[in-house]
């Protein structure tokens, strides 16, 4: 599952972008948490494993060398949680609204059991250098620009969703989640990420109309 759906996380992480300010600035990025958590020693996309032994010696080996001194700080993306079977996705920012953390929610979900629907048909190659570069550009634009698709294709970030939805269809309908994924993406289309939204606060006003939006989504019904 982690192998598989590396190459989808950047996606996720322009369609969560929600982190365009810091310390009061404007960073230029739709997503500087992205960035700020690439400082961690293990942190970014997963890397591509061999299969459950490379993983637990490769992980072992991050514990040996002392550089981190228990399983919660690896900070990839995406890895197998310590306490039960299943994979955590960390790459997207917290969202304003309730409704686009359920759409996220949903994405991932989607992209897990399809993933897993996959069974044994051969993994997408993609270097981890071109990950990368996925990765950071993903958290520069969000949505708001051109995005890398899985095949490592320079194309509007609406295709690139068009994409990704055609990948997780037959999860969401086999979920029952086709529908409400289906319309919050099309609203996102619409207005835009949560970055894109605060941007349009701070041009109307400053940063105090940009805390004003945060806190009117954040407690809306």
């Amino acid at each position: 599952v982690l192998n598989r759906i590396r190459l989808w996380l950047p996606v996720v992480v322009a369609v969560a972008a929600n982190s365009p300010f810091w310390a009061g600035r404007n960073t230029g990025f739709a997503s500087w948490r992205t960035v700020v958590s690439g400082r961690w020693p293990v942190s970014g996309p997963s890397p591509y494993f061999d299969g459950l032994a490379d993983h637990e010696r490769r992980v072992q080996q991050l514990l040996s060398c002392g550089v981190i001194t228990d399983l919660g700080q690896i900070y990839w993306q995406a890895r197998l949680s310590s306490r039960g079977t299943t994979v955590e996705v960390r790459c997207p920012d917290v969202q304003l609204r309730a409704d686009e953390a359920v759409m996220i929610t949903g994405i991932v979900r989607a992209l897990v059991a399809t993933a897993i629907m996959d069974g044994g048909a051969p993994v997408q190659p993609c270097p981890p250098e071109l990950l990368q570069a996925m990765n950071w550009n993903a958290a520069l634009h969000g949505l708001g620009g051109s995005l890398v698709d899985p095949g490592g294709r320079l194309r509007s970030a609406g295709d690139v969703l068009s994409q990704l939805m055609d990948r997780i269809t037959p999860a969401l309908l086999e979920a029952g989640d086709s529908r409400e994924v289906a319309a919050l993406m099309h609203r996102l289309l619409q207005e835009g990420t949560a970055a894109d939204r605060q941007r349009r606060a701070f041009a109307d006003g400053d940063m105090r109309a940009v805390t004003d939006m945060i806190i009117a989504e954040t407690t809306a019904d």
